[in-house]
């Protein structure tokens, strides 16, 4: 299938096998070629050429109980004739391909024409270039010399551009570079179980060979193919490669092909690697999608929607490769709404970007109409045609400061300030446990409001141990003597422990002396186990004595059973089943209980009451997980049906009851105050029993007693919020929500209903931000709908990692308060780089515009104004997205959705400072050359040399801006602007590094730059005007914000208040204002902001994983797209709407498509039954979809 693609690859390996031939009994392409069965054929392929799994194990030598020796020579042989289990990466981008896509934007192009023209006319000396009556006699002779250097102002137009661009290139670079280290580091972290030598091992998924035994249990993501040998229940989701959402059963008689980059959802078994890398069906599937080869790029896109199933999940594989899968993930994922900052930014951007474009274009049309009238009308010069290069020269000057001021208004470092804020946060939060795998991720849980925690492992230390049983008719409230136990009792204690509980799970001596025994495995277990050693047991003989293979049949344990139950068969033939589960569970099926002789004795109903009562509601109620363990003996013949589960599980023997206890962490109740403090409601979603959850709920502090709260069990919590028919109602999930602090007895679909009710509400008028944390493949549904989701990087199983959007690798819940901290401490860089940079746009776009107005020439020069604006931009965005976060910003509440970007405060500051700043440059450029005894540079001819007077100005503008990026450090009206400043060495290295550029540029910037050396004392001058800013701030933070209630604020997305009900059904979350405006048709604005849109682009790359990002040129594209579809119209009742990126664009497909559900479904890769997921999928978008929708009769009809 893939050699195309990857001739290269396998002609290599070929070449090896022809050389190995002999060493092991099938080739390669024989396994390939089987492995691409299904089912039944291939059971029959493996009787025909193999005679069975035990043969094929014979002929790659191994045995499927020691595994492979494990021997370096033989697994470097298994690599080179088989292939290793790592696909080949794309290559990234080179510098010069970064550089390309930089110099793409518009507003450099029109600069580089421009500089070029200019270039180009400087050079040209026409004859009537000496005649008078050319309008060039302005004022101020003209030097011969400076004549020459007329390409001066052209080349350093250039030579900025170039800057700017290898500035852009560099940053891009250095993003991929590190987005590939965390990938890296993503991989690292994967391992998966295999036997070597007769020894159980974790290996790193790309050491995985052919001929390895694995391992495989529930939660896992398989890193290769093989074929199942043994084991129990296992059940496979293989949605990811087939689109078929069924589990699919295994059996080594009815289907023994296990696939790479599908989902274990139940049981455990093992199974003998046969494929790896690029020859598993996953990664066949890889190479046909051109993961090496780059033409393949065209391609790709199609088979990207159209296989999508299949083109996923392969994360797994994923060696270097794994931004790819990524990205292809993300695709049929559904996609998160836009993050609530980029909605903001883009708004802001395009609003800025229009009102640039106004000003530009005013201001080249007014410099034209007045020197034509001018020289035409008013002194009456008639039009030479030798003097056409003359005027076309000042044409081109005129239209060189018109894109200066349109290049000074259109605020290019925003989408900078963003990416390298994310960059920066998610680099120091590795730092901090937290494994940011979605960039925007960590932006958005600055503005969290709930958080849905587990209980076991996040709140807990997930070390399990038995600290009360239930024995004989005696509650013991410590572990009970040996002895007391009747011996009967004791033998069935042990062995239903033992043997009825995963023969991977194990206690294992401590690793440092004094430590605590390490727990392997299923920790519950691990507890029981305990329990067995604390007893003076071993459960060791009892395992070896019943080894796996001879269990006669295993019913796993999954989230609908709640409970485990192994059958064995005795010696006299007959049977003996063993369960253990939740106690309240277990115990309704048990009609009989050991006494204290070891008897069984009749257990009724009532007893069971008394029992409830008098044992486990107790043991709930001091934060114990209660077990029971029970047992049932069959006949041998008839042998039961197996397969009816409800008859196999009844008339039960209780054994014990145990009550397992999960201390809380020490630092949780901490966490949880701050949580609380900064306006975050904790709610803790669990599947124990109601009265263990509220016990340790209030040692945690997420409930205190006497406050008004909920605390529900799953089958309550369903039970309010559905209707007589069964359906969930929104109306019904508000009443609930608000208080609901702990949900218990919880299935994954409650957790799923719990977070989307929330997030879909519209019962507060903030839209609530939820995060949740997961570690199970069930909570994959729930992870995905949250905005954010954590998984625990140490109990988490592949498919919760592969659902979230934080990896937790200390499993601990005080992390995810660090990654608020982290949030929000992004958002508030944000603002300071906005408040910065504001200002100076207003300042240079207004000194730019009037002063052309008034004097003809612009007091900024071109060279200059890009020196401000992207040298400036670029470093700001650097110095002030790099602040570190402090403890205070978890004093305040979230800001929400509707927050404006730009505060009222902030708004003041922006506004007083340019005022400040406007003043005192006019004052500079009517009166300067008086109180400095210069010069005046105003109306000065067309190539005069710089004047002291516009320095003087240029540098004085420099200064403020340096003191005003102190001051914008803080957004808050705080007074002191220096609190902290030595915590940030970034911010101070480049303040005092654009001084030292500006002194140079000012001294030696000569003619390129328009700058003539300035004196000392004018210097001083320029610096203290500078300093007076700083004073100046202290005026504003004295104004009372409340004052003035006319500063609007700007930024924020749109308000509920604003938009008709009947639209805000539709997907008005997705549409904000700024994509509406596009609509109307002022696409052309939106082109000359195509720089903005393509840094977004650059920090959406981060979203869908860098590679495809940067790679898909519609994005660029979108905006004209739309136009050439006239259906897509705002009041269409359908919800298809066009938004800005890719990705809409694709789902939009996703949302036509909803009339057959079938083809959505293969895009789904969900864990859970496809039809939740496709509702997540399409709903996703709507905040609430309107009855009438076809979203919503979709989501009944499901």
């Amino acid at each position: 299938m893939g050699d195309m693609t990857n001739s290269d690859f396998y002609s290599k390996n070929q070449r090896n096998e022809s050389s190995h031939g002999g060493e092991f009994g099938c080739t390669m392409e024989e396994l390939r070629s089987l492995m691409e069965l299904r089912g039944t054929e291939a059971v029959v392929k493996i009787k025909e050429t193999y005679g069975d799994t035990e043969a094929i194990c014979r002929r790659l030598k191994t045995s499927p109980v020691e595994g492979l020796p494990g021997t370096a020579p033989d697994l470097e042989k298994r690599k080179q004739i088989f292939g290793q289990n790592f696909i080949p990466p794309k290559k990234p981008k080179t510098f010069l391909q970064l550089v390309w896509e930089a110099l793409q934007d518009v507003t450099l192009i029109i600069l580089e024409i421009a500089a070029i023209i200019s270039l180009g006319l400087s050079f040209y000396h026409p004859p009537g270039e000496s005649n008078e009556g050319c309008a060039t006699a302005q004022g101020g002779a003209e030097d011969e010399g400076e004549a020459e250097a007329g390409w001066i102002e052209g080349a350093a137009i250039l030579l900025s551009v170039i800057c700017v661009v290898l500035v852009t290139a560099f940053n891009d670079w250095s993003k991929e570079k590190q987005f590939r280290g965390l990938q890296s580091r993503i991989e690292q972290e994967q391992k998966f179980t295999v036997v070597r030598a007769g020894q159980v091992v974790q290996i790193p998924v790309a050491e995985i060979v052919v001929g390895d035994i694995a391992q495989v249990k529930y939660g896992d993501l398989l890193p290769a193919d093989g074929l199942f040998i043994q084991g129990n229940d296992l059940k496979i989701d293989e949605s990811s490669l087939t689109g078929e959402s069924d589990q699919v059963r295994k059996s080594v008689d009815k289907d023994p092909m296990l696939l790479s980059g599908t989902h274990v959802m139940e049981g455990s078994g093992r199974m003998v690697v046969t494929a790896v890398g690029v020859n598993s069906q996953t990664g066949i599937i890889f190479t046909l999608l051109g993961a090496g080869g780059e033409e393949e790029e065209k391609k790709d896109k199609k088979a990207k929607q159209q296989d999508g199933a299949a083109a996923m999940e392969m994360q797994p594989l994923k060696s270097a490769e794994g931004g790819d899968a990524d990205d292809k993930k993300k695709a049929n994922m559904h996609k998160k709404e836009k993050s609530v900052l980029q909605g903001k930014l883009t708004k802001l951007a395009v609003q800025i970007g229009k009102a640039g474009l106004v000003m530009s274009a005013i201001t080249v049309i007014i410099l034209v109409l007045y020197f034509t009238v001018d020289t035409f009308v008013v002194n009456k010069k008639p039009w030479l045609p030798e003097c056409t290069p003359v005027y076309v020269q000042y044409f081109v000057k005129f239209f060189i400061i018109g894109v200066t001021v349109l290049v000074v208004a259109v605020p290019e470092g925003l989408p900078l300030a963003v990416t390298i804020s994310l960059a920066y946060s998610v680099k120091k939060m590795m730092k901090d446990n937290n494994l940011v795998r979605h960039l925007d991720a960590c932006e958005t849980m600055g503005n969290a409001t709930a958080i849905c925690s587990d209980k076991t492992g996040t709140l807990t230390t997930n070390r399990m141990t038995v600290v009360q049983a239930y024995v004989g008719d005696v509650h013991y409230k410590e572990i009970p003597d040996p002895s007391s136990i009747n011996a009967k009792t004791m033998e069935l204690l042990v062995n239903a422990i033992a043997i009825n509980s995963a023969y991977t799970t194990k206690i294992l001596p401590p690793e440092k002396e004094g430590a605590l025994p390490r727990q392997v495995g299923n920790k519950t277990e691990c507890g029981l186990l305990g329990f067995v050693l604390d007893l003076k047991q071993d459960y060791e003989p009892v395992r070896s004595q019943m080894p796996e293979e001879k269990l006669y049949k295993v019913y796993t344990f999954n989230s609908v059973r709640k409970s485990m139950s192994t059958v064995i068969k005795l010696p006299d033939e007959s049977f003996r089943m063993y369960s253990k589960g939740a106690s309240e569970i277990v115990l309704k099926k048990c009609c009989k209980i050991l006494n204290g002789a070891g008897d069984p004795r009749v257990f009724r109903p009532r007893d069971r009451d008394e029992m409830v009562k008098k044992v486990i509601e107790p043991m709930a109620c001091d934060g114990l997980r209660t077990i029971c363990v029970a047992y049932r003996d069959f006949p041998s013949s008839p042998e039961p049906d197996w397969d009816n589960e409800n008859d196999i599980l009844n008339d039960l023997t209780c054994i014990c009851v145990v009550g397992i206890e999960d201390p809380v962490r020490p630092e949780v109740p901490e966490a949880i105050r701050k949580c609380q403090r900064a306006g975050i409601t904790v709610r803790m979603v669990t599947g124990d029993n109601i009265n263990t959850a509220r016990a340790i709920a209030i040692k945690c502090g997420i409930i205190h007693p006497g406050e008004d709260f909920l605390c529900l069990e799953g089958k309550e919590f369903n039970r309010r919020i559905r209707n007589e028919k069964g359906e969930i109602e929104q109306e019904r999930i508000d009443k609930i929500w608000p208080k609901l602090r702990v949900l218990a007895r919880s299935s994954p679909t409650d957790k799923h209903t719990l977070v989307k009710g929330i997030i879909d509400s519209t019962h507060t008028e903030q839209r609530q931000v939820v995060a949740v944390t997961g570690d199970g493949t069930n909570d994959g549904p729930a992870l995905k709908k949250a905005d954010v989701g954590f998984a625990m990087g140490i109990a988490g199983t592949d498919v919760a990692k592969e659902a979230s959007d934080i990896i937790l690798t200390d499993d601990n819940f005080s992390s995810i308060v660090k990654a608020v901290m982290w949030g929000r401490n992004v958002y508030d860089s944000i603002s300071k780089f906005l408040q910065f940079q504001l200002t100076v746009n207003v300042v240079a776009v207004i000194v730019a515009f009037t002063g052309a107005c008034i004097t003809q020439d612009s007091p900024l020069k071109a060279v200059q104004m890009l020196w401000v604006n992207l040298i400036m931009d670029t470093f700001a965005s650097l110095a002030l997205a790099t602040e570190p976060p402090t403890e205070t910003l978890l004093l305040r509440k979230p800001y929400g959705r509707n927050k404006p970007l730009i505060s009222r405060t902030m708004m003041k500051n922006i506004l007083g400072h340019a005022v400040y700043q406007l003043t005192l440059i006019f004052t500079l450029l009517f009166v300067g050359e008086k109180m400095f005894q210069i010069d005046s540079g105003r109306n000065a001819p067309l190539h005069s040399p710089p004047s002291e007077h516009y320095t003087i100005i240029f540098n004085t503008f420099v200064m403020m801006q340096l003191f005003n990026e102190i001051n914008a450090r803080k957004i808050h009206g705080e007074r002191n602007v220096f609190d902290g400043i030595f915590r940030n060495p970034i911010f101070c290295t480049i303040v005092l590094g654009t001084f030292a550029i500006q002194i140079v540029i000012v001294q030696f910037g000569g003619k390129p730059f328009s700058c003539s050396p300035l004196q000392l004392d004018q210097w001083m001058w320029c610096i203290f005007i500078g300093l007076g800013e700083l004073v100046w701030g202290q005026v504003i933070a004295t104004i009372p914000t409340s004052r003035l209630k006319f500063l609007k604020e700007a930024g924020r997305l749109t308000q509920k208040e604003e938009i008709p009900e009947e639209e805000l059904n539709e997907d008005v979350e997705e549409i904000d204002h700024a994509e509406r405006e596009l609509r109307r048709g002022q696409i052309l604005w939106f082109r000359g902001l195509n720089r903005i849109q393509t840094q977004i682009r650059v920090v959406k790359a981060f979203r869908s994983s860098l590679y495809e990002g940067l790679e898909k040129p519609e994005s660029r594209t979108s905006i004209h797209n739309f136009m050439a579809h006239p259906e897509f119209r705002i009041e269409d009742s359908q919800p298809h709407i066009p938004l800005i990126d890719d990705t809409d664009l694709e789902e939009d497909a996703a949302l036509k498509q909803n009339s057959s559900p079938p083809s959505s479904l293969n895009k789904n890769n969900s864990a859970i039954d496809s039809g939740i997921n496709l509702t997540t999928d399409t709903s996703k978008s709507a905040t609430s979809s309107s009855p009438g929708s076809p979203i919503h009769s979709l989501e009944t009809s499901l």
